[in-house]
């Protein structure tokens, strides 16, 4: 435990230009909600549930970070400023992720199982991001603000949107999909107007041959 302590006390100032000294990063909320959910974690495993259950609340009424003391988190974790975010349960964050205020790590179902998200190593999740049910994103994966994650994500690609969508894999631009129209390249008086005029000439030259037949 206390290496993933240290570890995510240097995140802080890895993925902070703010973080100018050791006093200033004592006041981070983020670095207090990820370095008690480490002490609530244990007693959840020691299946104290009641106290496990009672830091993690304490902590989320202090730092506005509500982090489930059954969720695993692994080394460097760091939450930057952090009011907001919510990491459910069943939920699995690698080594080395960061995550910004807004972000929620949620369930998509009432059964008893595996229901919140997994996340691989040097996980990037932008603010206000909603990453939902039990998905997994792969190592590298950055998640853009606001979007809402509700499939697994390859390793090495930059999701965003609603719903989220990969458009980076590998350093390389995924082609996008060809995009709804919503009806905009239809015209249904000129498709009229068409068949009318197609109507037409095809009376035109059977009157025609008729015509010379007589």
């Amino acid at each position: 435990m206390c290496s993933k302590f240290r570890a995510d006390w240097k995140a802080v100032f890895l993925n902070d230009p703010a973080a100018r000294n050791a006093w200033e990063v004592l006041t981070y909320a983020g670095l207090h909600a990820v370095s008690w959910h480490r002490v609530a974690h244990f007693f959840w495993r020691c299946h104290l549930k009641f106290c496990a259950r009672l830091i993690s609340q304490i902590t989320r009424l202090f730092t506005g970070i509500e982090i489930h003391p059954g969720a695993t988190i692994g080394k460097g974790f760091f939450i930057d400023h952090g009011m907001g975010v919510v990491i459910g349960e069943t939920a699995e964050v690698g080594d080395d992720c960061l995550i910004y205020h807004g972000v929620t790590l949620g369930g998509t179902s009432l059964e008893k199982k595996k229901r919140h998200p997994t996340l691989g190593n040097n996980v990037v999740i932008g603010a206000g991001a909603k990453v939902l049910g039990d998905i997994v994103l792969g190592d590298n994966v950055q998640v853009g603000a606001n979007a809402v994650v509700l499939k697994d994500v390859p390793p090495n690609s930059v999701v965003v949107g609603i719903p989220g969508r990969v458009v980076v894999q590998d350093g390389h631009r995924v082609p996008e999909p060809q995009p709804l129209t919503h009806g905009r390249d239809m015209d249904p008086i000129m498709d009229i107007l068409k068949s009318m005029l197609q109507r037409i000439e095809k009376l035109e030259d059977t009157t025609h041959e008729n015509g010379k037949g007589g």
